[in-house]
């Protein structure tokens, strides 16, 4: 997908750069996979806002995505590559042989017309879904279920892809964007190929407008803010933070802090193997 730019008649147009929609189908979407999106912008359940700059945007229809893709063994046919409002990544519209319609998250190169299956001989070819066990090693692989049956959660966004390392007693190896390494179970499904829309870290939103189209509201710095309102606040003229580390105006650090929780998700199965690696060594 390429990237389009606009002629600067504009301040705002200057250096502007947008996705290119012309390969995409336009057509309205599916109204049996759509679903009325609520506007929470930014408040949690007691109507208080918990996110901040959030709010406004344009009206948008959530569009309802297979992620478990669980229809085993009966083959699709792709009819449409769609635009989605709630997500980086192209969506497809696919028909399967028994009549229903669903919406995927699109693998990049899938066009209108080719065939897609999920099974556990489905064939090495973008779109199709197996699971891990099933795919050979160095192939490229998107939409990856942490938890067989549960659904896919890693590598979803546009352009990002996972590769798989190795399958190694009854666990696939997956060394993802970031470069860390995921021991997930080899019954998990994933989708050959990388996720569509791989050029939309290429894009620059030129103008303020843009952003509140999205639903982003602006942000204030905390050193233009009063010492009550932040703890980079204050001073005269214009102040360095004066603090050792910077953090939030709930004190938070805001730099280098980990949030990750060392037990969380399928680390689990990394430790207990890298402790039966040691207690081997000890004896």
């Amino acid at each position: 997908m390429a990237v389009k730019k606009y002629k600067p008649t504009t301040p705002g147009r200057r250096g502007m750069i947008g996705s290119d929609f012309s390969t995409l189908d336009k057509k309205k979407p599916e109204k049996g996979l759509l679903k009325k999106k609520t506007r929470k912008v930014g408040r949690g359940s007691a109507g208080k806002i918990t996110t901040r700059h959030r709010g406004g945007g344009a009206k948008k229809r959530f569009r309802i995505i297979d992620f478990k893709m669980n229809k085993i063994d009966i083959p699709a046919k792709v009819q449409s590559i769609e635009y989605d409002p709630n997500r980086s990544s192209f969506i497809a519209l696919i028909a399967f042989a028994d009549g229903e319609k669903k919406y995927i998250v699109a693998p990049e190169g899938l066009k209108k017309e080719d065939k897609v299956l999920f099974s556990e001989n489905a064939s090495i070819k973008i779109g199709n879904r197996l699971p891990l066990k099933n795919i050979p090693g160095g192939t490229i692989i998107s939409n990856i279920e942490m938890f067989p049956g549960k659904g896919g959660q890693l590598a979803r966004s546009a352009g990002s892809s996972a590769k798989l390392m190795a399958i190694e007693s009854g666990y696939a190896h997956v060394s993802l964007s970031s470069g860390q390494v995921k021991i997930i179970p080899e019954n998990a499904y994933a989708t050959i190929g990388q996720v569509s829309n791989i050029n939309h870290n290429k894009i620059v939103i030129g103008k303020a407008g843009r952003s509140r189209w999205m639903g982003k509201r602006p942000q204030v710095r905390g050193s233009a803010m009063n010492p009550v309102d932040h703890p980079h606040g204050g001073g005269e003229g214009r102040q360095p933070i004066g603090l050792k580390h910077p953090k939030t105006p709930w004190g938070k650090p805001a730099l280098g802090f980990k949030t990750r929780k060392k037990n969380k998700g399928l680390n689990k199965h990394k430790n207990k193997k890298e402790v039966s690696i040691v207690e081997e060594v000890k004896s």
